[in-house]
């Protein structure tokens, strides 16, 4: 995926300063051990296997998908997938109805030069070991044009799939058709407008709710059908380079990731979720005007370096005023 010099000066001052998580319960953060997960770019909370998480590497990698145990960090699985042709930039992951598993390979470094891009479908094994499954590949196109986007989302209900591209000023919500088709390319047309360079989106378990990342801040939806209605900000963590972010099974934990090798994957309290901290984690406490900080320790000297990045690499550029 592009990686802007301002992003990356700005990122490497601060990569370094987040908390490890120390917990055993996968839900309330980890870090991941395989050392062949270096470019972590999504994650989906698996149903059939509670406590496991589901990821892959940006590019360059292979068709592979990683299953890592929640309490440990460590990988259970390795999927190969057969049945696709060479992945190109795959940035998101998500689960839909009947435990099928979703791969966005739908990054474009180039800003729209790619005429399309893949969405890969395959069932989750019900036994986790190294193996091949057979997926099945669909041709996505959009209306207006090609695009970039690293945020790729399926109705837990309906298995309706949705993307958010990914721009600097904002980008939009696009819903693809009621059924992807292998026949052809699938059109996706924007519905509404998400105000933030998204980097990684999930649903809630019920499907009632959606939340979008970028790499310094998050908005929370309330969503009924592809209407989207913002609820409030997300206290997204300062990460190394945060891409991915979903819900735990239960629905009470937010869980966000970061690409580099031996990241972090830290938890917060969902939005409006039954544990309630009273830090001001989540969506329900910005709506409030509670706000709340990230997630993270940091020294004052460090705030102060994080102030001083944020405010010359531009940061109202993250949210797209309104």
């Amino acid at each position: 995926m592009r990686r802007p010099f301002a992003l990356l000066a700005g990122v490497l001052l601060v990569g370094a300063l987040a908390a490890p998580a120390s917990a055993a319960d996968g839900d309330q953060g980890f870090t991941l051990q395989d050392p062949r997960i270096k470019e972590s770019s999504g994650l989906a909370a698996s149903r059939l296997h509670p406590g496991i998480y589901w990821t892959h590497n940006d590019s360059d990698d292979g068709p592979y998908l990683y299953a890592v145990d929640g309490s440990t960090g460590r990988t259970v699985a390795r999927l190969t997938l057969k049945g696709i042709g060479s992945p190109r930039d795959v940035e998101a992951i998500s689960i839909g109805p009947g435990n099928e598993i979703y791969v966005g390979d739908i990054g474009d470094n180039f800003g729209g030069r790619w005429p399309y891009v893949w969405i890969y479908r395959l069932p989750e094994p019900k036994e986790l070991k190294d193996q091949t499954v057979k997926a099945t590949q669909y041709v996505v196109k959009y209306e207006g044009g090609p695009r970039d986007a690293e945020s790729l989302v399926v109705h837990p209900r309906t298995g309706r799939v949705y993307i958010i591209d990914k721009h600097e000023d904002g980008g939009h919500l696009f819903e693809g058709p009621a059924e992807l088709s292998t026949s052809g390319s699938n059109l996706f047309r924007p519905v509404a407008p998400v105000d933030l360079w998204a980097t990684d989106a999930a649903f809630s378990p019920d499907g009632e709710h959606l939340v979008v990342r970028g790499y310094f801040g998050g908005i929370a939806y309330d969503f009924d059908g592809g209407k989207i209605k913002k609820t409030g900000r997300l206290d997204v963590p300062l990460q190394r380079q945060g891409e991915g972010v979903t819900y735990s099974a239960d629905g009470k934990k937010l869980l966000f990731s970061s690409e580099g090798a031996g990241s972090e994957v830290v938890a917060q309290d969902a939005p409006g979720g039954s544990a309630d901290s009273g830090a001001g984690h989540g969506a329900s406490a910005a709506a409030k005007g509670g706000g709340g900080g990230p997630s993270i320790s940091l020294s004052t000297g460090a705030l102060a370096v994080g102030a001083v990045c944020l405010a010359l690499f531009g940061v109202r550029r993250l949210f797209r005023r309104g």
